[in-house]
């Protein structure tokens, strides 16, 4: 089998961009376009891949130390021929190489698999597209029978030449040893002075060599991006995509276009999303759950029929089965809630467990607590938990009443069954079983007169 090494470019400033952020690094669907590449590239099985950078060069490195990537620096800027070449010595030369760039993202991986199979022994392949308006690209010129002769930079096109409407991709495929020779007799008398990757397909057909083309399924897969106007085009394409797939898994959405995926999102069956959500990371929503407008979710499994209403923020958690969360609850990481939980307006669980069917529905704060079965807490409700250096453990028993404005100064144990009174500070374990009260004494003022303005 003969084996594929992925050469990725990913040098280039990006000036257009107007940014300090190397243009690779810039995010499509939360993610920087580079991962995407790198993404498609592993869609291709055992692919050895190079990045050629430059620009940036630290940050680029930084931001995809997870993927296994063999770095290429680019010192001199001096066109993608020379940025392919520099990759080059790590490729042995019965090895095809299929050239990517760090600024395409959405390519397809089965295009890129028929792109790199195409190839052949000693022929090169192309991913070229026919459009309305190729301005800015290179232009594929064919004979009168159909058979490439070889690519026009825009700059260097006459006004015939222009007027031709395929493009070139940039996206191309040929043995290693083949191109070696080409990229070897590139020429930098062009327009801008720089070896031109697309100089190899001349090379290729002066010496007789197949060029075959592939046509992308859409032409969104093969665009670049070259400012944010681009950016914006092809995130609302992506997202669309996205969005069909969530409904042909089993979720309903109220707006296809009003909804961001910026991760990996799982659904069950006869799941609704409203509108404005953004779902980030690792999601799994399972069947029936609903979610509400406005919501962002990260990195979050919300089990079967749970509802999550109106503006919430959930990061980090579990939500069990049939819980009720919001509006405007706001859950942090390693907030757990069993089944049956009730979650309210204004409330923010952080580190905490809520045992079955448990409820805290207005105004209050559970931060690194382990609350037990069929506790309800009351409004303004807060567990101290921060002593101004170290973090402290709230244990609540199972069926206890904490009463509204209760002030729980950990660490601390509330037994089971225990009843705090409203408005009580409560800084030592209680009893199981009994009414706690803690409160100062109130007092009476006669004849007393508000202060009144001068």
């Amino acid at each position: 089998m003969t084996p594929l090494h992925v050469v990725v470019l990913a040098a280039g400033q990006g000036k257009r961009m107007r940014s300090d952020l190397p243009k690779v690094l810039h995010l499509l669907a939360g993610r920087p376009l580079l991962s995407h590449v790198i993404d498609a590239a592993g869609g291709l099985g055992t692919a050895r891949v190079h990045v050629v950078y430059g620009h940036g060069g630290g940050a680029v490195r930084e931001a995809m130390t997870a993927a296994d990537i063999e770095w290429v620096e680019q010192r001199e800027q001096l066109g993608t021929g020379h940025a392919v070449a520099q990759a080059m010595p790590g490729i042995p030369d019965d090895a095809t190489v299929l050239v990517l760039y760090g600024d395409v993202p959405l390519v397809n991986p089965a295009t890129l698999h028929e792109t790199a199979t195409l190839a052949g022994g000693s022929g090169i392949a192309l991913i070229t597209a026919a459009v309305d308006d190729p301005g800015g690209y290179g232009r594929i010129v064919r004979d009168t029978d159909g058979h490439v002769l070889g690519i026009v930079e825009e700059g260097d096109a006459s006004d015939e030449q222009r007027a031709i409407a395929e493009i070139n991709t940039g996206i191309l495929a040929a043995r290693a040893g083949k191109l070696r020779g080409w990229l070897r007799g590139l020429s930098r008398d062009n327009a801008q002075g720089e070896y031109y990757l697309t100089g190899v397909v001349a090379r290729a057909v002066e010496e007789g060599a197949s060029v075959r083309t592939v046509p992308p399924e859409a032409i969104e897969e093969v665009l670049g991006v070259n400012d944010r106007v681009q950016l914006t085009v092809l995130e609302r394409f992506h997202q669309r995509r996205l969005a069909e797939t969530l409904m042909r898994e089993g979720a309903s959405l109220a707006d296809p276009a009003r909804i961001d995926v910026r991760g990996r999102v799982r659904t069950g069956r006869d799941v609704f999303i409203d509108v404005n959500v953004v779902l980030e990371g690792d999601v799994v929503l399972g069947d029936r759950v609903s979610i509400g407008p406005g919501c962002v979710i990260m990195d979050t499994v919300i089990e079967p029929d749970t509802e999550i209403r109106a503006h919430c923020v959930i990061e980090g958690a579990h939500v069990g089965v049939g819980c009720l969360v919001g509006p405007f609850a706001r859950l942090r990481p390693d907030a757990q809630l069993a089944r049956g939980v009730h979650v309210g307006n204004f409330v923010e669980v952080k580190n905490a467990t809520l045992g079955e069917g448990s409820k805290a529905n207005h105004l209050t704060y559970i931060g690194d607590s382990r609350v037990g079965r069929d506790v309800n807490v009351g409004a303004g409700v807060v567990t101290c938990n921060y002593d101004g250096t170290n973090k402290h453990t709230t244990v609540i028993g199972d069926n206890v009443f904490i009463g509204s404005g209760v002030m729980l100064v950990a660490p601390l144990t509330v037994h089971a069954g225990a009843t705090i009174g409203a408005g009580s500070t409560i800084g030592k374990d209680t009893p199981p079983d009994a009414l706690t009260v803690a409160r100062a004494p109130q007092k009476f003022f006669g004849n007393w007169r508000r202060p009144r303005k001068r």
